[in-house]
């Protein structure tokens, strides 16, 4: 009877404790797929859902909600999430953006933004408009280099980026000029 108990208890704790691992890609990404992934992102961005915080690196992101847990969502493994605040006068340090609390001086204004890559292709080259955050959020290829130029009224800012592993998500060095 009792090697039936210890049998009967030992298959029980295995059975839980499978169950506890989980796979750790759905845990990591919150069982959401590459576009709920983005969406998720947009919508943090720009206020349209509340957290703590909501940070994103070259690889997670990061949500701490107001009752302090956290969820870490993996990013799309083949798209890089970087976040531009074009600037006039001021602008902040950063490396890695914080979809919640980063705040860029130009609010609601319309750009000409144009990305290529090291080989001369275009990648974007369209208009878009910061939301109340100030900043343009963008998905580019992983693993590249590239140009970014961003124009306004005349002005025109140029700058380097890329997407690697090691990459900050943040760019608050485009001073137009």
């Amino acid at each position: 009877m009792k090697r039936f108990s210890l049998y009967f208890v030992l298959t029980i704790l295995t059975g839980i404790l499978a169950a506890c691992g989980g796979n750790d890609s759905q845990e990591s990404s919150g069982g959401l797929n590459s576009t709920d992934v983005k969406d998720l992102v947009h919508q943090y961005s720009t206020g349209e859902l509340q957290a703590e915080n909501a940070s994103i690196t070259s690889e997670y992101l990061i949500v701490t909600e107001e009752d302090g847990s956290d969820k870490t969502y993996l990013l799309p493994e083949d798209e890089f999430f970087v976040s531009i605040a074009p600037f006039e006068n001021n602008t902040h340090p950063c490396t890695n953006h914080n979809l919640t609390s980063c705040q860029g001086e130009l609010v609601n204004e319309e750009f000409e933004v144009s990305i290529t890559d090291s080989t001369g292709e275009t990648i974007i080259n369209e208009t878009m408009t910061t939301p109340k955050n100030g900043f343009i959020d963008l998905w580019l290829p992983r693993n590249g280099d590239y140009t970014v130029v961003i124009k306004k009224d005349g002005k025109v800012a140029e700058s380097k980026l890329s997407t690697y592993k090691e990459d900050g998500t943040c760019v608050t060095t485009m001073q137009l000029l």
